[in-house]
């Protein structure tokens, strides 16, 4: 009997039969699993007797073969083999054959993400709501009633389970697990171990959730219960057993990555906090967001880089405009000599700032710079150079999500900063954010399906020249220009201190650039420190300041990086802080010192938790192949002496001591406090320099000042 239900479209994979399955959540809370007729086609091109030995070589009478003619990217139609497989595991696997046995043959549509498919197939994104009917064996029919665009979407009912760990079970194994169940709460132990399963299954049973939350889920825990009870099966769908991917380090946005080993579930999704690219800073609203407009799975979705996500709405698009999606790239860069490189391979602008305090500055930013460029000038590969053009692939994929960016952001506007909705939407439009931020760097990217490098200069080149064009509206209406990076601007007016007092230079702006532009705030002062190595010399990436309503922005300092001990972030905060209580910072100065002085006191004084002097660095390379080894490579042989895997791109932890490099906590009395105290001064003078303190004792006569108590421990030869 044929049942019309409203829903949400949770996740689709194949089985191993080779069908495609989808779980849909009903308005009415039942989950159901449902198998759906799912044709897949992709295509081969080569010279015609390639062609003709491929057809000869697919013999499944279930494969439909044809001949096709499609165009690519730039329009070049050519002569194709069609190949339907009636599953996607069918066509996954007759590719696998094809491509190894005909390497030569050109591929097209064959690698596309399923879920990609799957929306640009039925118009139903991941997490959309629809209307489905079912005669309760398999999925008939799936109609969608909401775009991927929806600036405030509806929500699925979800039931989600928290999980965390006693400790890091690559370190230690954890003696308890947390497990945190809408209201509930649960602590389990790990041993006896039989107990322990027993209550785990029966709390996954009864709570029955569609998203597992865990600390180290990937890396330890679902390893740890294949290993332990290989019969108990954590998914929703009986059939499928956990996929777990490799780990593997990886080189991308200029640094080693590592990625841990993945788990997969079937039916509910798992992501684990810790291997999650940027879970951190969108939480799972924003990886649902993130699933919605890009087509990728929410597991998917949670691990991959933004610049997958990209990509697959690329792929999206191309599949929805009957455009070829090549499987490797076949557009090469065009051979240039060396003065056009020197011509236009020059990334965005920026100015040099000048150095010194400086009071009532105005930060503009303009609004997704890169983007709009691309969208308003039409820069796409197969655009680049044709004025009269029709809109690019790259534009038609970026314009939707700037104007659901760009609406986000002005309904945040006007929300109450208490409003119980504003972290859900920040969250939205930072993962939005980071889409965008990805998508100019893709358009350059060597492998990038759809991208090309000159179009990238096309881009910075125009960027370049809106940014001079601000600055000469910004002097024409009389402000002085302090400072300019990329994409932004620190102006200066001697009669403008309060935000309103910028409202005509922002509207200039818009309407020469034809970008919207924001006020990031009025600093009541603002500081672009000189270089350490000479005090003439200024640094485009390093200023602070407050602004009007009390905000502090650092950038550059020694509290944005991340191998910064706790114990000298604080301290640098607080030093801000203090400066931050008037629109005079100069006032505050002694204090500060004073203040500085103290930290350094109560490191002398070992007054500090040797867990606030922990150190963490990023594993760049094998410890093994480092010449001279450096404090990360150091603590990574500790930590491989001790049966610790490690791989570049991992992050270590470890403290100075003076004996060396330590990976586990030391005593008090074993830890270095000179080196400690040096990273303290440091930060103390990267704020406090600019304000030109009395002439300073050399470094070593004021850490002697404080008589550090002698180390017992056995010292260095």
């Amino acid at each position: 009997m044929r049942a019309e239900i409203l829903g949400w479209l949770l996740d689709v994979y194949t089985r191993p039969s080779g069908e495609l399955v989808c779980w849909l959540l009903g308005k009415d809370g039942q989950r159901w699993l449902l198998p759906m007729d799912f044709p897949v086609t992709f295509y081969a091109g080569g010279r015609p007797e390639h062609l003709r030995q491929a057809w000869r070589a697919v013999t499944d009478s279930s494969v439909q073969k044809a001949r096709a003619v499609r165009a690519d990217l730039f329009g070049r139609e050519q002569i194709l083999l069609s190949l339907t497989a009636p599953t996607p595991g069918q066509a996954g696997a007759l590719y696998h054959q094809l491509s190894t046995t005909f390497p030569h043959l050109d591929y097209y549509d064959a690698d596309v993400p399923l879920g990609v498919r799957f929306m640009a197939y039925t118009g139903v994104p991941l997490l959309g709501y629809c209307r489905f009917q079912t005669d309760g064996q398999s999925l008939i029919s799936l109609e969608p009633l909401e775009s991927p665009w929806e600036l405030v979407p509806s929500q699925p009912p979800l039931r989600v389970m928290e999980l965390t760990c006693s400790s890091d079970p690559a370190l230690k194994l954890p003696s308890t697990l947390m497990l945190h169940c809408g209201t509930w709460v649960y602590h389990l132990a790990l041993q006896p171990l039989r107990a322990f399963l027993a209550n785990f299954q029966a709390i996954l049973q009864r709570y029955d959730p569609d998203v597992i939350l865990t600390d180290y889920g990937d890396a330890w825990f679902f390893a740890f219960l294949r290993e332990s009870a290989p019969h108990f099966n954590p998914n929703r769908d009986p059939i499928m057993p956990v996929a777990f991917q490799r780990e593997r380090s990886l080189f991308a946005y200029g640094q080693v990555l590592y990625r841990a080993r993945q788990a997969h579930l079937f039916g509910r999704w798992h992501i684990d906090r810790c291997n999650a690219a940027l879970f951190g800073e969108i939480g799972l609203e924003g990886v649902l967001e993130l699933a919605r407009v890009t087509g990728l799975g929410v597991q998917e979705a949670a691990r991959k880089s933004p610049g997958a996500g990209i990509t697959a709405m690329q792929m999206h698009t191309a599949l929805r405009d009957r455009v070829l999606i090549p499987v490797a790239k076949a557009q090469a860069e065009t051979p240039r000599t060396l003065n056009d490189l020197i011509q236009h391979d020059r990334g965005g602008l920026i100015y040099q700032p000048l150095i010194g305090v400086h009071k009532y500055v105005a930060e503009i930013d303009f609004t997704s710079m890169y983007p709009y460029i691309m969208v308003n000038h039409n820069i796409s590969p197969e655009t680049l150079g044709y004025h009269d053009a029709t809109s690019g692939l790259v534009p038609r994929t970026l314009r939707p999500l700037l104007e659901k960016r760009t609406a986000l952001k002005r309904f945040l506007c006007t929300l109450d900063r208490r409003d119980c909705r504003v972290p859900l939407l920040q969250a939205r439009q930072k993962a939005l954010k980071w889409l965008l931020v990805v998508c100019f760097g893709y358009l350059g990217y060597k492998n990038a399906r759809f991208g090309r490098v000159e179009s990238h200069e096309a881009v910075t080149g125009i960027s370049r020249e809106l940014l001079l064009q601000s600055k000469e509206v910004a002097e024409e209406l009389g402000f002085t220009v302090l400072h300019m990076y990329v994409d932004s601007l620190f102006v200066w007016h001697a009669k403008s201190t309060r935000e309103e007092d910028f409202t005509p230079l922002l509207l200039a702006i818009e309407r020469q650039t034809g970008i919207p532009v924001t006020l990031e705030g009025v600093y009541q002062w603002l500081v672009f420190p000189p270089a350490r190595r000479h005090p003439s010399i200024p640094v485009p990436n390093r200023y602070f300041g407050a602004f009007n309503d009390g905000r502090v922005k650092v950038r550059g300092l020694a509290l944005r990086r991340h191998d910064t001990p706790r114990f000298v972030a604080e301290t640098q905060w607080h030093l801000l802080s203090l400066l931050a209580q008037s629109e005079n910072p100069e006032e505050h100065a002694e204090a500060a010192r004073a203040f500085a002085k103290a930290q350094l006191s109560r490191l002398a004084r070992r007054d500090v938790p040797a867990e606030d002097l922990k150190v963490a660095v990023k594993l760049r390379q094998r410890p093994e192949i480092c010449l001279r080894p450096g404090p990360a490579a150091q603590a990574a042989r500790q930590l491989h002496e001790r049966g610790v895997t490690i791989r570049p791109g991992m992050r270590l932890f470890f403290w100075f001591t003076r004996q060396g490099i330590s990976v586990t906590q030391p005593p008090p009395e074993a830890l270095d406090l000179e080196r400690y105290a040096r990273l303290v001064q440091r930060a103390v003078d990267e704020v406090l320099e600019v304000f030109k303190p009395p002439p300073p004792l050399s470094l070593q006569l004021r850490l002697d000042s404080f008589a550090f108590p002698a180390c017992t421990c056995p010292q260095r030869p």
